[in-house]
């Protein structure tokens, strides 16, 4: 039996040949490409970043940062080039989130089981 290392980077291996990445990271480079959609995104991924920071660190989020967060969300759904590269990164998160779920089933199982 292979080394379940070397099938990880296998499945790794896949993931970047695939084509839901390509496709991810043909959108990430067009809007890094754009001055402005680079500028839009990278506010956007800020304000997700201070806010995911906030939460893990059991701080409360203000009214003021929730409609702040709206209004960047808002903004860049509204942006086309964005918009597809964040289409792209949820296409991807489905496919990771199927993996994901193939590699647990054996620990799935193995608990389901007792109950």
């Amino acid at each position: 039996m292979a080394n379940i290392q070397d099938s990880a980077h296998d499945l790794e291996n896949a993931i970047r040949n695939s084509e839901e990445f390509q496709d991810l990271k043909q959108a990430y480079e067009t809007v890094m490409a754009d001055e402005v959609a680079k500028k839009m995104f990278e506010d956007f991924r800020n304000t997700q970043i201070e806010l995911q920071e906030k939460q893990m660190q059991g701080q409360e989020i203000t009214e003021e940062e929730v409609e702040k967060a709206r209004k960047v969300v808002e903004t860049v759904q509204q942006h086309e080039q964005i918009s597809k590269l964040m289409d792209q990164e949820q296409r991807l998160n489905v496919l990771i989130n199927d993996i994901s779920k193939t590699i647990t089933k054996p620990l799935e199982e193995l608990y389901g089981a007792q109950e």
